[in-house]
């Protein structure tokens, strides 16, 4: 079976031979919650009555953003519809929201990358995306970013309310945080590479991120070319942990491959991510669980094919994830949720 799943402009193909569905004895009870259409990105209102996420369904050429109820029922959009979207996340009130759009920049989709001039897969950091703060009915208050450049990838600390992005206002692919109004900006990355996927630990204390820092000269030099022509090239990307303000970073895995879309556990003592590290040039993404120090590394699923962006509910007993498992047609992810042990 082949797919493909985007987020904030990544594009991962995927070629998966479906196996019997395996989970961890941490995971049980599985259900899925959206049937057809490319879904991923599913995020708990500080309720947990809800989801956001972003899908591309009919009649929508690219992705947009919905809510949904946990159940998986009421479905509806809550973006413009036009353009393209990444990013969904609730506000601590549980009333607003935001997301990324291009939709200003024109209604319809943005062009997919140019890959002709790349020996590397690579994907677009569009620089027409910015943030907005909206309703959960879908209505527009603000826009919270407007500096030239990718603004994405953003996210909320339910207890503090701070926001965390990726913004190229710096000429690099860093992380910032900001106030829930957009006020307070402030770069906290500023490491020559792509920083990005970036959340907040609970109590507000701890990020953890994906990145990629080239080393060598040919690499940073292609990082440079690529970046310049709104690229980045995704394949090799490693967990890092900071403190809530980016003081004190340090990587926590050194796989060589493609670790992303971390999140922290209820108690704020693990990390959860999706990782091909099992095989390292694969397509084929499941996800792990590791200690705060990178040691204790724990395979939660054996899906055999792709598994990520998991979430934990507000009150830890559940576990949100997009996956191709079950896919009836091509193109096809879902998100799931399972009850956590």
């Amino acid at each position: 079976m082949r797919g493909q799943i985007r987020h904030a402009g990544v594009l991962v193909l995927l070629v998966a031979v479906r196996a019997t569905c395996q989970l961890s004895d941490r995971l049980t009870n599985l259900r899925q919650l959206t049937f057809g259409g490319q879904n991923a990105e599913a995020y708990w209102s500080p309720d947990g009555r809800r989801l956001i996420f972003q899908s591309t369904r009919e009649p929508y050429r690219c992705d947009q953003i919905f809510l949904m109820n946990a159940d998986g029922s009421e479905v509806r959009l809550v973006s413009t519809g036009q353009g393209r979207t990444t990013c969904g996340y609730f506000l601590p009130d549980g009333k607003h929201i935001l997301y990324s759009s291009t939709h200003e920049a024109g209604p319809e989709c943005p062009p997919p990358p140019d890959r002709s001039q790349s020996k590397v897969y690579v994907w677009a950091v569009y620089p027409s995306y910015d943030i907005y703060l909206a309703t959960d009915e879908g209505r527009i208050l603000k826009k919270l970013t407007d500096t030239p450049g990718y603004d994405a990838e953003a996210t909320v600390c339910f207890k503090t309310g701070r926001i965390v992005y990726t913004s190229l206002a710096s000429g690099d692919l860093d992380l910032w945080v900001m106030n829930s109004d957009g006020s307070g900006k402030r770069q906290i990355t500023n490491r020559l590479g792509y920083d990005g996927g970036a959340v907040f630990s609970r109590d507000g204390s701890r990020l953890v991120w994906r990145a990629h820092y080239p080393q060598e000269e040919s690499a940073l030099n292609q990082y440079k070319q690529l970046l310049a022509r709104n690229l980045i090239a995704p394949s090799r990307v490693e967990i890092f942990l900071a403190d809530g303000d980016g003081r004190n970073a340090r990587q926590l895995t050194n796989f060589g491959c493609a670790s992303f879309a971390p999140t922290f556990t209820p108690d704020g003592k693990k990390i959860v991510f999706a990782s091909n590290h099992h095989d390292c040039d694969s397509r084929n993404f499941e996800l792990y669980m590791m200690n705060l120090d990178g040691s204790g590394l724990e395979r939660l699923t054996h899906f055999g094919g792709f598994v990520s962006f998991p979430e934990f509910s507000p009150d830890g007993k559940r576990l949100v994830f997009a996956s191709d498992y079950g896919a009836k047609s091509r193109y096809e992810f879902n998100i799931f949720v399972a009850d956590w042990k």
